[in-house]
């Protein structure tokens, strides 16, 4: 074949290809071109707009349940006496059962009953969470195919079920008998809310006594009570001694108290006091703060006594006798062959810090309220008349923080600022 007919043979190719295609290929870009729909079996030919297409559009994320209608916000304020208490939620829950006997809503109202449950005190109520699962439907909700188990049977109820669980485990309540009952009985074996609760069950037995050093559920309201508690966890050493230097202010007939007489909550160690003790007085100690420490849903705020780590010429090696070692032993003999590629050396990352003196947690973050602090380590302490004290204080913040929930804990308070010692207005410099 010459290179004439294959020309022409690829002009002719050509010219069908366009017959065949004309509307494509007339100048418009492909995204104009109107798609026709294939013809089924009782479908017409009418094209399909932008709007309604064939693909199906990706799924929206995943939305926080709407607020549940006005009536179902009534039912919560109809308590005679004012009191919001477990009576008056399961009043509520109740009145909702009986005004509805098909349960129309339940979803919403039990999503509302999950908020209400802080301001009425019964969020850590094993009971009270049955009762939200009995509304619920029985025998409704259960897949009776394999199909049905397979994909998500009633979503909706399947992820309000979840919730009430999850709301279980944030407060740290364990499920019982009854509650596996209720979730058999609305949702069957093969559901997501009843894997949930195997789980829970499963890992509820075993974190529940893993806290080495456990917070007490019921946090104590006192001030002075919540820094001794917060104190004992921060000091590991058991002989350490708690002290109250100053209790507050008492408010007086107007309900106002005085701003000026703020708790200080101070602890220390004999070792503490006996390192205080043979500190150097050429060289300052510090009192910085606050650091903030989590009990629970509480924030409190304390202060440290420091000091700068000694340098290596200057430390002191205390020798232990070799029958109180407990690292090394007395004798040891033993003969293996080492080769060249032998390492003697470990790659530990240790870092050294200077020593704690003492630690505290005030009402108040100011230099005038730790001032009276090391006025009363003064008593214990003698040799702190001797040594300088520099403040290098944060931003002042509260000394208690208390959150509104679990998922909104209050901030921290800002990160201490770099102190400049040339500066005397940052670093103040107080010698008692």
């Amino acid at each position: 074949m010459s290179w004439a007919h294959a020309i022409l043979l690829a002009r002719g190719l050509s010219r069908s290809w366009r017959g065949i295609f004309g509307g494509t290929l007339t100048g418009a870009p492909f995204s104009q071109v109107p798609s026709q729909a294939p013809r089924g079996l009782h479908c017409s030919v009418a094209t399909y707009s932008s709007d309604s297409s064939l693909v199906p559009s990706p799924p929206e994320s995943q939305r926080v349940p709407a607020k549940a209608p006005s009536p179902y916000e009534e039912l919560f304020r109809q308590a005679p006496d004012g009191t919001w208490d477990k009576a008056s939620f399961v009043r509520a829950v109740q009145n909702f059962g009986q005004h509805n006997v098909h349960k129309r809503g339940h979803v919403d109202f039990i999503y509302l009953a999950l908020r209400k449950m802080r301001e009425y005190g019964v969020e850590r109520d094993l009971a009270v969470y049955n009762l939200l699962l009995d509304i619920f439907p029985k025998e409704v909700f259960r897949p009776r195919s394999i199909f049905q188990k397979i994909f998500i049977h009633y979503p909706r109820q399947q992820e309000c079920g979840i919730a009430v669980l999850e709301q279980m485990e944030n407060h740290g309540v364990m499920p019982n008998k009854e509650t596996e009952f209720l979730l058999v009985q609305i949702f069957g074996r093969k559901s997501y809310p009843m894997l949930k609760f195997v789980r829970m069950k499963l890992w509820f037995s075993r974190f529940k006594n893993v806290n080495p050093f456990p917070v007490p559920r019921d946090l104590p309201q006192d001030p002075v009570d919540l820094a001794k508690l917060g104190l004992r966890h921060i000091e590991p050493d058991l002989s350490a001694r708690v002290t109250v230097y100053q209790m507050p202010s008492s408010k007086d007939s107007t309900g106002t108290a005085d701003p000026t007489e703020q708790h200080i909550v101070g602890i220390q160690s004999p070792d503490q006091q006996a390192a205080l003790a043979r500190h150097n007085p050429a060289r300052p100690i510090f009192v910085e703060g606050p650091f903030s420490l989590w009990l629970r849903n509480k924030c409190v705020y304390y202060h440290i006594l420091r000091a700068d780590l000694v340098p290596p010429e200057e430390r002191e090696v205390e020798k232990i006798p070799e029958e109180w070692n407990l690292y090394y032993p007395m004798q040891l003999d033993l003969d293996y062959g080492r080769s060249g590629w032998d390492d003697y050396e470990f790659d530990i990352n240790e870092v050294e810090e200077g020593p704690v003196f003492a630690i505290c947690m005030a009402g108040a973050h100011d230099q005038a309220t730790l001032a009276k602090w090391i006025q009363g380590l003064q008593e214990t302490n003698p040799a702190l008349a001797q040594i300088p004290v520099v403040f290098r204080l944060a931003a002042s913040t509260g000394e208690l923080l208390a959150t509104s929930g679990l998922d909104e804990p209050s901030p921290p308070p800002p990160e201490r600022q770099e102190e400049e010692e040339d500066d005397p207005q940052r670093q103040q410099q107080g010698q008692s």
